[in-house]
């Protein structure tokens, strides 16, 4: 069923653990998570960055993630990830999201407050949560632009959250976009400093290479959502190379499953980590 992501976001708090944000851009994908969600009896959020569609159209990609939402066996947030534009915002609520979020940490930090203002007076409207970003994640989303890592400043954390009156803030303590090339030092002094001055769910980026010891400490310092994007696409684009490399003569009927299935796999992983073991 398609459900708020604010209401995700309770699940996870009330249950101590996150709630995995998994990253689509076909059919396939959509398939692999929800039968993945469906399967574990465990919510989830599809989510798509306005960086990749230029690969994965809008008006194409939406109506699928909300139909296969409302379809769903469990509850699914629809959600549009690292939002760079209004209109895009605008767009992705007029054709039924549940969460949106802008995206504005490379800018001042008066202006970020100010954008994702004006977001929420418009979100609010129809229901829909807003996260934001605040500290710069590392790697691109989807660009050739590399952005340097800035952890969140917990003072301006806490400033943000009241004065924006966001549902969730995605954080900076060391994560990055991408694959890494080493396991990477996770800042949770920072984040636990994070946790202690805001009373809103904190958002894990870049959650593909992250150890599952990672995952668990940062849930039980206030983690609510964590997103993974990249462990899917690779996992997508291996099974295709499998596939075709084992067979005499692809066939699409059978290619398609070997690649939702790889999808499906990767997403239960996730999952029984963000939920503890459970």
């Amino acid at each position: 069923m398609l459900v708020p992501m604010k209401e995700l976001l309770g699940w996870a708090a009330a249950n101590n653990c996150a709630v995995g944000a998994f990253s689509v851009g076909n059919m396939e994908m959509v398939i692999g998570a929800v039968a993945a969600a469906e399967e574990t009896g465990t919510p989830i959020i599809l989510q798509i960055a306005e960086k990749r569609l230029a690969t994965s159209p809008l008006h194409l990609m939406a109506p699928m993630m909300v139909s296969a939402a409302k379809r769903a066996g469990v509850p699914v947030a629809v959600h549009l990830d690292h939002g760079l534009t209004l209109g895009c915002i605008r767009e992705a609520i007029d054709f039924g999201f549940t969460s949106v979020m802008l995206d504005c940490s490379l800018l001042p930090f008066e202006e970020n407050i100010a954008k994702t203002r004006e977001v929420v007076a418009v979100a609010s409207q129809y229901g829909v949560t807003v996260e934001a970003e605040l500290g710069v994640v590392g790697g691109n989303e989807g660009d050739t632009a590399e952005h340097k890592i800035l952890c969140t400043d917990p003072a301006q954390a806490a400033r943000f959250c009241a004065e924006t009156n966001l549902d969730a803030l995605a954080v900076a303590i060391g994560n990055a976009h991408g694959n890494y090339p080493v396991l990477p030092a996770l800042r949770f002094d920072v984040l636990e400093a994070i946790d202690r001055v805001t009373d809103v769910p904190l958002v894990l980026h870049g959650g593909t290479g992250i150890s599952d010891e990672q995952f668990r400490r940062a849930i039980s310092l206030g983690i609510r959502k964590i997103n993974i994007a990249t462990a899917s696409f690779d996992a997508l684009a291996a099974a295709a190379k499998d596939y075709t490399g084992t067979v005499e003569k692809p066939d699409y009927f059978t290619l398609s499953p070997a690649m939702a299935n790889a999808v499906n796999a990767n997403v239960t992983r996730h999952i029984g980590v963000f939920r503890n073991g459970r």
